[in-house]
């Protein structure tokens, strides 16, 4: 792929915009990988927080958006648009943290593309925090017309 990671929009690659738009920047990525940061958990307004807090589970949300900026890479990639993407199935799933808005510092988000066909893909995904695995676990997503 030959777009720089700084020339990239992420909100233009994922279904959600503002503050629901988690990743803030690409850090690099190939046809099978990306990987995406952001410091946003810490926000006091983040779309996500319940009760002062951001809760670990949420993590999820940040690997399908991972997957979400891979996914739209490649379809730009092939000449396509991007398309838009559900979220069907998450498997093996853990989290090792019990929330994340107390995390100092960035988030990075790893996404390994698994298989890919026109209708579905399937990716891993691991977020982590300070170098540490934080969340991992693997994830469906059924494709729709592209947007």
């Amino acid at each position: 792929m030959s777009a720089s990671p700084e020339s990239i929009d992420i909100e233009s690659l994922v279904p959600h915009k503002g503050t629901m738009c988690l990743w803030q920047r690409l850090l690099d990525h190939d046809d099978r990988h990306v990987r995406v940061a952001s410091d946003g958990h810490r926000a006091s307004d983040h779309p996500l927080r319940s009760d002062g807090r951001l809760k670990a589970i949420h993590l999820c949300e940040y690997g399908a958006q991972a997957m979400a900026v891979h996914g739209g890479l490649l379809g730009r990639a092939r000449g396509g648009a991007v398309k838009a993407g559900v979220l069907v199935a998450l498997r093996g799933v853990q989290l090792h943290v019990a929330r994340i808005d107390d995390l100092a510092g960035e988030l990075v988000g790893e996404a390994e593309l698994l298989m890919d066909s026109d209708t579905s893909q399937q990716y891993g995904f691991r977020i982590l925090h300070a170098g540490e695995v934080i969340a991992e676990g693997r994830a469906a997503v059924m494709l729709g017309e592209a947007g």
